[in-house]
């Protein structure tokens, strides 16, 4: 599952935002996220994030493969629920001159339980794939709105 969204912002600020691991909980859609190991920074640094509302929920934990900042992030998801990676980059548009830049966030991911996890995933993906496509466009337009006002 891949997402991209626009962000009148530059890679920087994009970069920032997005790793700035526990105000993602101010974006995204039901998910609170904490720095765990090297408070979630550099290869080996760790992430948590519980997603869920209120005591139903799972904990997604995740360690840091690569760390090539301003543009790249990749994970290994390690939980007992979620296993897989995940990956999130930042470009600039080249379609957009005044700076803009394209945020990608990819999730491959499996879930437990077999052939009946693939089943359930093949479900819940469209799902999922909308609610990062809003929390996507929530950062979009927090990070354009601080950008746009410097």
């Amino acid at each position: 599952m891949s997402v991209s969204v626009l962000v009148h912002a530059p890679v920087q600020a994009v970069w920032d935002a997005t790793t700035d691991w526990e105000r993602q909980t101010g974006w995204m859609a039901g998910t609170r996220v904490r720095g765990t190991a090297n408070g979630g920074r550099g290869v080996g640094g760790g992430i948590e994030a519980w997603t869920g509302f209120g005591p139903v929920g799972f904990l997604d934990t995740m360690v840091i493969t690569a760390w090539e900042p301003p543009h790249r992030c990749l994970v290994d998801h390690t939980g007992r629920v979620i296993k897989g990676t995940g990956a999130f980059e930042v470009t600039t548009d080249p379609r957009n001159p005044d700076g803009s830049s394209t945020l990608t966030w990819v999730e491959d991911v499996e879930l437990p339980l077999g052939a009946l996890g693939r089943f359930g995933w093949l479900l819940l993906r469209p799902v999922v794939r909308l609610g990062v496509a809003h929390s996507l466009k929530r950062l979009a337009t927090a990070v354009s709105n601080t950008a746009s006002s410097r």
